[in-house]
């Protein structure tokens, strides 16, 4: 480990930054120290906007992975190096707002019914089920399902901040047959290892491969990733009358302003307001004015 990486170790660890974003932050800045081919400390705001510049035009990354990176080298050199950082010199790209993909109850079905093997689809039930984020589900404990609150608890979730998940009976019984099929009773309830009897949990490339796997046997054409499911978690709640305040809970999102978003997506909201046109008193044209 060279003593710039330890430095900015040190700082994050400090700082309790999550071990996703540490790797990501690390990460960025070596491979800016690699596409000059010299130490980082010894580039500036110049090999910076070049960087950037690189990152969209010829790389092609969206505007939100390149404030990521920013955000990584920024840390780096005002924490780390403590050097100066100027946002004039190196602004944040404006982020873009896209709103994501939402299957129906009906796909969400099929998405789970073509998983395969057993394994895959209580994954997939329990992303559905509890709107988690594949991180968090990757992390979950047997002792976090609650039966008796009928509960699961999330620890230590996105801003290293506890809450408890909804645990349906239809998911608890998944669970209690997912059990029941593993080879040996460890701590996590998704081990890892080639036949899931690891002392590890799985990662979170193993969702991942589960869902687009699922997706392809069902003939779904949409872009379908884990974070989808926790998509359309919300937005079925928001449809069958859950308050946005609930979902926010729910979703672990600091700001009811993240949540909102869900009223975009849901359909039923979408069709139950008439638009302004149809209170317009407008006149018959005749077949001749046609």
């Amino acid at each position: 480990m060279t003593r710039l990486r330890k430095m900015m170790l040190e700082e994050l660890q400090r700082r309790n930054y999550s071990a996703a974003t540490i790797r990501c932050y690390i990460r960025s800045v070596e491979e800016f120290s690699r596409r000059f081919q010299c130490s980082p400390d010894r580039l500036g705001p110049r090999h910076i906007r070049e960087y950037q510049a690189e990152l969209f035009q010829k790389r092609k990354f969206s505007p939100n992975t390149v404030a990521q990176r920013l955000a990584a080298l920024r840390f780096f050199y005002l924490k780390t190096l403590q050097k100066a950082w100027s946002i004039t010199e190196t602004p944040y790209p404006k982020k873009a707002v896209h709103l994501p993909t939402i299957l129906s109850q009906t796909e969400v079905a099929r998405l789970i019914d073509a998983a395969r093997p057993p394994f895959h689809r209580t994954l997939l039930m329990t992303l559905y089920a509890t709107g988690l984020r594949r991180a968090e589900l990757t992390h979950l404990k047997v002792t976090d399902v609650d039966s008796q609150r009928m509960v699961i608890h999330v620890r230590g979730g996105k801003g290293r901040k506890d809450r408890d998940a909804m645990l349906s009976p239809r998911l608890l019984d998944e669970l209690r047959r997912h059990w029941q099929r593993l080879r040996r009773k460890g701590v996590w309830l998704f081990p890892g290892n080639k036949d899931h009897d690891g002392d590890q949990p799985i990662d979170t490339k193993t969702v991942w491969q589960a869902c687009r796997q699922a997706a392809q046997r069902a003939g779904l054409t949409k872009a379908i990733h884990p974070h989808t499911l926790r998509h359309c978690f919300a937005t079925h709640l928001l449809e069958a009358g859950a308050d946005l305040r609930t979902i926010q809970i729910l979703l672990g999102h600091r700001d009811l302003e993240e949540t909102t978003i869900y009223l975009h997506l849901s359909k039923q909201r979408l069709n139950a307001t008439a638009s302004p046109l149809d209170s317009l008193k407008l006149k018959d044209r005749s077949p001749q004015e046609e």
